[in-house]
């Protein structure tokens, strides 16, 4: 049978915060935001988890490893996996 989405290479691929984008967490709004020239992006406090764990230096697995740590939590590859292809999609992430 044939793996899931949670494929070994999808899995492998190290995000980082694409260039044109800063990611910093706003004291005043509670929140992780994405700058960019034209204005900001406040992340949901799940975005601003995976996002701030995208730093270049990190697989996609240890990025989910280290979430279900942090929040005891279990099953978190494919939701991971999904807001990964959503923040691919709006240039938000290089792999």
């Amino acid at each position: 049978m044939s793996a899931p989405v949670e494929s070994d290479a999808a899995l492998a691929v190290v995000p980082r915060v694409a260039r044109l984008f800063r990611l910093q967490y706003e004291e005043v709004q509670q929140s992780w935001v994405l700058l960019y020239p034209e204005g900001m992006v406040k992340l949901n406090q799940s975005a601003g988890e995976i996002m701030s764990r995208c730093d270049g230096s990190k697989t996609v697995a240890q990025i989910v490893a280290e979430l279900e740590a942090a929040f005891s939590a279990t099953g978190l590859t494919a939701d991971v996996l999904g807001f990964l292809d959503i923040a691919r999609s709006k240039r938000w992430i290089e792999t």
